[in-house]
């Protein structure tokens, strides 16, 4: 590589703000050997830390990675409300299936996954120790499953590959493939914890994943579960539960306050957040409380996105899922955990009101495009995560990725795709008794559909659970049935301007 190329690399990084390096470069180095000393001068630690950072922006922000797979789901929608929300239709393509090759946060989600994909394959040419190059390579192939979840097309280059030159680019089982070897390659290099850092049972879910998953990357329409697929994901499970470190919260909002990640025993791999710092393209996790809730309220919200009622009806009345009051958030504010439906109310009991004076009670219903005097509270609104009050808009509440009851779950399916529904209903059944739910009597792949919807909502799993599940493409409130090329989104335009390597996926043309 020549001193131009280096040149290019480091300053995509920006590895200049993190270095030791002279601000000058000296003429009279030859390439390889300004290559010898940035190799030298660069701080890897620094390098790894900026990687982890690059996470926040995709996977927190709400109009990036969570509103790919929410929004396009059955548990999101994200009406227009008069003048509010309307943001050139970009919520409503998602609900209604209907994006284009153009849509700006689809793009977005792309170019900052590839960004992840980039950046931690840089590390590895600055010679970072073993546990360092597992660490980038676990973030690299978590990016890339992403992507290859979402699009199919995964560009990639290997360390030290000339940067001028558009990257190859991995496609369907080619892609899992490889993100699979990269997993199975680095797991003894990779510590057993904390869930803020790459670790050895974070790389298992993925692989868990990878596995359960197979079967639609390589026909998303009509995907097959081959036994031998299924029996990966049950041995995988098999040592994440073996290793004892992991149980379901007795209360299962715990999962998801200001402690959860130092607290939490489900927690396996989470974003972390630090109280008061903006870290990365700034800690984000806000977003989850403020997309829905009334302005009027407690922090005052975005009155933005909700869910369906028929999502909200497949629960079990008694479910604690559903939310109830927590401790250092209904007495701070009146607001409740979970779903919030009906009259509102703050900390001492007063009935809220919208900015129009009516009474501030979600409704069950909502449109794609609200009308009328009451387009401020209709839809039902989620609030998952326990609110930090004490840190201001950089909370503490660490970004939930991966957790306990994923795998508990994902082992239960791939048992029932292999046959053995006893053993798979007697996990869920487990599960449930710990929530305080009445078990179910037989376990099918659609009410284990419904499962997952009870214990994962808004947690970014829903649209690859749907396809996967063969539910994706159902019309449901204020979405028609959609054709088989939703299953996959479109390369975007500028990507496929800049990499000759790409090619719009099928029925994007």
């Amino acid at each position: 590589m020549d001193l131009k190329k280096i040149t290019i690399a480091l300053l995509a990084l920006g590895i200049f703000a993190c270095t030791n390096l002279e601000e000058e470069l000296r003429e009279d180095l030859t390439g390889d050997q300004a290559r010898e000393l940035l190799l030298a001068s660069a701080d890897v630690s620094s390098l790894l830390e900026a990687a982890y950072n690059g996470l926040q922006a995709p996977f927190q922000d709400q109009a990036q990675f969570w509103a790919a797979q929410e929004h396009t789901s059955d548990e999101v929608i994200g009406p227009t409300r008069g003048p509010d929300w309307d943001d050139n239709g970009v919520w409503r393509v998602l609900h209604n299936h209907t994006w284009d090759a153009d849509h700006a946060f689809l793009g977005d989600t792309f170019n900052n996954l590839l960004g992840i994909v980039f950046n931690t394959t840089n590390i590895l040419n600055f010679n970072p120790s073993p546990s360092q190059a597992a660490e980038a390579r676990f973030l690299r192939a978590f990016a890339m499953f992403a992507v290859l979840d979402g699009w199919n097309q995964v560009p990639f280059r290997d360390p030290g590959e000339d940067l001028l030159q558009a990257p190859r680019v991995l496609t369907g089982a080619e892609a899992a493939e490889f993100i699979a070897s990269e997993l199975n390659a680095i797991l003894p290099d990779l510590p057993d914890g904390p869930a803020t850092r790459a670790n050895k049972d974070a790389a298992r879910v993925l692989l868990m994943k990878a596995f359960l998953n197979k079967g639609t990357f390589a026909d998303r329409a009509n995907p097959k579960f081959e036994q031998a697929d299924m029996n990966q994901v049950i041995s995988l499970a098999d040592a994440i539960i073996g290793t004892g470190n992991y149980s379901l919260e007795a209360n299962f909002f715990d999962n998801f306050n200001p402690t959860n990640g130092q607290n939490s025993s489900e927690l396996i791999f989470v974003d972390e957040n630090k109280a008061g710092i903006a870290g990365g393209s700034g800690n984000n996790i806000r977003s989850r409380w403020f997309c829905g809730l009334h302005y009027n309220q407690n922090p005052s919200g975005w009155n933005g996105f909700t869910t369906i009622a028929d999502f909200y009806d497949k629960f079990d009345a008694a479910d604690p899922r559903i939310g109830g009051e927590y401790a250092g958030m209904t007495d701070v504010s009146g607001l409740r955990t979970g779903f919030l439906i009906g009259q509102q109310f703050d900390a001492a009991g007063n009935a809220l009101e919208d900015r129009k004076g009516n009474p501030l009670a979600f409704t069950r219903e909502v449109k794609i495009i609200e009308t009328g005097n009451n387009l401020e509270i209709t839809g039902i609104r989620v609030n998952k995560y326990p609110i930090d009050y004490d840190n201001g808009d950089n909370v503490d509440n660490d970004a939930v990725i991966y957790r306990y009851s994923d795998v508990l779950l994902m082992k239960a399916e791939a048992l029932l795709r292999n046959g053995d529904e006893p053993a798979a209903r007697a996990i869920v059944n487990d599960l449930r008794s710990v929530r305080g739910v009445p078990a179910l009597g037989t376990l099918t792949l659609d009410n284990l559909l419904d499962e997952r919807g009870f214990e994962l909502y808004w947690e970014s799993h829903r649209r690859q659970d749907l396809i996967r599940f063969g539910k994706f493409l159902d019309a449901w409130n204020e979405k028609p049935a959609s054709g088989p090329e939703r299953l996959i989104f479109p390369i975007p335009n500028q990507a496929l301007a800049v990499n000759p390597n790409l090619e719009q996926n099928p029925g994007y043309n």
